[in-house]
């Protein structure tokens, strides 16, 4: 059975782009909309879970973000 977990994408404008950052695993993408910044950071998650290590994911992740 796969494990679904919801992580945060927090999206900031930074001049002419969008940033988005999912803070949990320090990843982050931009593009020039708040969609396609959502989408690539969701792109960039996906990629990573599929080549990172067990061990570089459970180094990466923080299981609590504060604001």
């Amino acid at each position: 059975m796969r494990t679904i977990q919801q992580f945060t994408a927090l999206i900031e404008r930074e001049g002419n782009q969008y940033v988005a950052l999912c803070p949990e695993l320090d990843i982050a993408s931009q593009s020039d909309n708040v969609e396609q910044a959502r989408k690539n950071l969701h792109e960039a998650l996906e990629l990573f879970f599929e080549t990172a290590s067990k061990k570089e994911i459970k180094k990466r992740l923080h299981s609590e973000v504060y604001n």
